[in-house]
């Protein structure tokens, strides 16, 4: 399984640079965590699952600090974190889940 994400700043029209994003698996009841990554210039993060791993199919969530992502440019934001839960039920496929956000709002789907 691999998973990607794209972060763009409606606010703006702009790829968001610099978000930090923690990618989360639910093992029995609590959620573990599987790696951190930080978007680039054009607001991507591709390489959320660690190289050699092989993730099992299940529930996993994204959280996307998007609070410090404003704030570091001057602007309140009416969220911390954006949190994005979504199930896997191909481990052998890729899942590409973009957010697009703005300070006092959000929409995601799952891309390609």
């Amino acid at each position: 399984m691999t998973v990607s994400t794209h972060v763009l700043d409606t606010s703006i029209g702009r790829p968001a640079s610099a978000v930090t994003i923690a990618l989360q698996r639910l093992q029995t009841s609590a959620w573990v965590d599987v790696s951190q990554d930080t978007t680039n210039a054009d607001g991507r993060a591709a390489a959320l699952v660690p190289p050699a791993s092989a993730l099992p199919e299940g529930s996993y969530r994204l959280i996307f600090g998007v609070g410090e992502y404003f704030a570091r440019r001057g602007i309140e934001s009416f969220y911390g974190n954006v949190t994005v839960e979504f199930v896997v039920r191909d481990a052998a496929s890729h899942y590409h889940v973009p957010l697009l956000m703005s300070p006092y709002g959000y929409s995601t789907y799952r891309g390609s």
